[in-house]
This record gives structure tokens, C-alpha cells and sequence, in this order.
């Protein structure tokens, strides 16, 4: 069984519930985190799976680990390896893909509304088509390349999630667990305090997030089991 490659960018953005699911079924994982000095691969061949986290940077900046993520999502699209990124991961895979990747039309910070199409792609990834809470922390968002399906959108920030063959990236962090949350909703840095005075209607306070985080995290996590479960069976079945 080839092991899962799972790409960080963070120290703090680990992957966190993404790490327990497969840890629970036994399944091998590599995380390289490029933060800590961490060596990325070059080729993607010794590997079943492919999932690129989140991270602070924007997508665009000359950082060699984000185009080495990026080269290595080429590889897999071409030989077909199943592919999840997270949030910065999702934008990776959107600007390999040519999608340009620019300011978010607001920045969203915290549990918000996400509409999931209705659509087949959608409903084999997330779901029943409608509106269900996940938990956001961006301030860029990705464009829809070329030949992907747009699986949901929000209000704030239309391109929330896109699929193309096994590939699946989203905007949102489906992977956050009640550890990351907690150590998250403490952030008192500038650009999010300056967010949260100028967006009150899509960042929340970390009152907010943790009290929210008490009513969506369990649901947010049968999500993600879905996401997860469906990336695993495509990797399993090659």
C-alpha cells in the first residue's frame, strides 16, 4: 500500500483531523512540512494519495515549496492520483490549473454558510445539495479552472470548492479539529483584527467561533469523513 503524501506549509497548520481519520484505519501517511525544513519529493510515484494543506501565505508568493506542491499536483492529475487541498492547498491546485488566484470578494474567518450545488459531482463529494456550516479562514480565493465542476459556493466568496477526475479542492478547512480550532480562534494578529472591524458580517470573534465550533464541528467532521472516505476509496481503487 503506497502511502498517502500529505503536504504542510505551517507549523500550525497541521493536518490535524485528517491525520486522525487515517491514522484510525491504519492507513500510511508522510507529512513533509516544508515550515520546518522538511525535503518535499520530487515525483509523486511512491505515493497512493496526494493532500495539500492550508498555510498564512498567499499562493502566489515565490516560495519553491508552493511551486513544488504545485509541480507535484500536475504529476498526480497526469497519473491520475487522488488529490484533496485544503484552502492554500485548494488555491495551489486552482493556479496549476491557470485559474488565477486574487483577493477574496470578502474574507471569511470562522464558521459560515456554504451552499453545495446540485449537481452529481457534488453530491458524490458533499453531498445533498443546500446549506451547511464550515469552518473558513481565508482572504484569498481561487478562480474555476478550465474543465473542473463547481461543487459550492457562499455569499461572500463564490468559488468554495471545484472537482476535476479524482481531485477535489476547497477553500474551506474541513480538516480543523477542536485543537486547531481552539488554538486558532486565539489569533490576535493585525490583518485579522483589521478583517474583523471592516467584515463583521463574515468574521467572526473568537467568542463566536468557539461557541459555533460547539454546535457545527461534529457535523463538519461527518462531512469531512465523507470527503475523506470517497479520496481513499479512488486512491484504493487505481
Amino acid at each position: 500500500m503506497k502511502p498517502v503524501l500529505i503536504l504542510q506549509h505551517l507549523s500550525g497548520d497541521g493536518p490535524a483531523y485528517l491525520a486522525s481519520w487515517l491514522r484510525e484505519r491504519a492507513l500510511p501517511h508522510d507529512v513533509r512540512d516544508s515550515s520546518r525544513g522538511d525535503s518535499l519529493p520530487e515525483r509523486i510515484d511512491g505515493f497512493g494519495a496526494l493532500a495539500i494543506l492550508g498555510g498564512e501565505m498567499s499562493a502566489n508568493d515565490p516560495l519553491p515549496a508552493l511551486r513544488r506542491a504545485e509541480s507535484l499536483f500536475l504529476q498526480a492529475l497526469r497519473d491520475g492520483v487522488p488529490t484533496l487541498g485544503h484552502c492554500l492547498g485548494g488555491q495551489l491546485m486552482a493556479r496549476a490549473l491557470g485559474a488565477a488566484v486574487t483577493g477574496s470578494p470578502e474574507p471569511e474567518v470562522g464558521w459560515q454558510a456554504l451552499e453545495v450545488a446540485d449537481r452529481p459531482e457534488a453530491r458524490d463529494w458533499l453531498g445533498a445539495p443546500g446549506v451547511r456550516p464550515v469552518y473558513q479562514w481565508h482572504y484569498e480565493a481561487f478562480g474555476l479552472p478550465l474543465g473542473s465542476a463547481l461543487l459550492a459556493g457562499s455569499a461572500a466568496c463564490p468559488h468554495q470548492a471545484f472537482s476535476i477526475g479524482p481531485h477535489l479542492a476547497m477553500q474551506f478547512h474541513v480538516e480543523v479539529d477542536a485543537e486547531k480550532l481552539e488554538r486558532w480562534s486565539a489569533d490576535e494578529g493585525s490583518r485579522y483584527l483589521a478583517a474583523l472591524q471592516e467584515h463583521p458580517r463574515t468574521v467572526q470573534t473568537a467568542e463566536a467561533m468557539r461557541s459555533d465550533t460547539l454546535c457545527h464541528l461534529a457535523s463538519q467532521q461527518r462531512l469531512a469523513d465523507r470527503i475523506y472516505e470517497r479520496w481513499w476509496s479512488l486512491a484504493a481503487a487505481r
